[in-house]
């Protein structure tokens, strides 16, 4: 919540406030429903398979959802760029580990403001395989 009232009005101005409030929302989850979709779910193919054919999520379906400039300039380069920041995400514990690492208090620095985006992408993005923190999102996050 610190590091989200600190970069607010930036991540305003990015398009990405609104996103970051609905991930943080307390919401009630439909199992059900999450168990349902999750059978047709592919992770060879990255897409839904349906009896007529296999369906992914495209750019537009993250536009429509999400609200996320996923076209300017700014958007269209960060997985081609190496990060300049480093994260530690081995032997950490998990989410609850990294988050301890890279909290801080006080002001918000731009390493917990990157750590903090990096966990955000990875966690409630794009869904990492692994489950817990990698730094495949850094880039993104700076």
């Amino acid at each position: 919540m610190r590091v989200r009232h600190s970069n607010e009005v930036q991540w305003g101005e990015r398009k990405l406030a609104q996103c970051i409030k609905l991930s943080i929302a307390d919401m009630h989850r439909n199992e059900s429903l999450l168990m349902a979709a999750s059978y047709f779910w592919s992770d060879t193919l990255n897409a839904f398979v349906f009896g007529h054919d296999p369906a992914s999520p495209t750019l537009a379906d993250v536009v429509m959802l999400t609200g996320l400039d996923v076209s300017s300039a700014d958007s269209t380069h960060f997985f081609d760029t190496k990060p300049s920041a480093k994260v530690d995400t081995r032997s950490i514990g998990g989410w609850s580990g990294y988050i301890q690492k890279y909290k801080r208090t006080g002001p918000v620095n731009i390493k917990e403001q990157i750590g903090f985006l990096n966990m955000w992408l990875d966690k409630f993005v794009f869904c990492g395989r692994s489950v817990g923190p990698t730094s495949v999102c850094l880039a993104a996050a700076e």
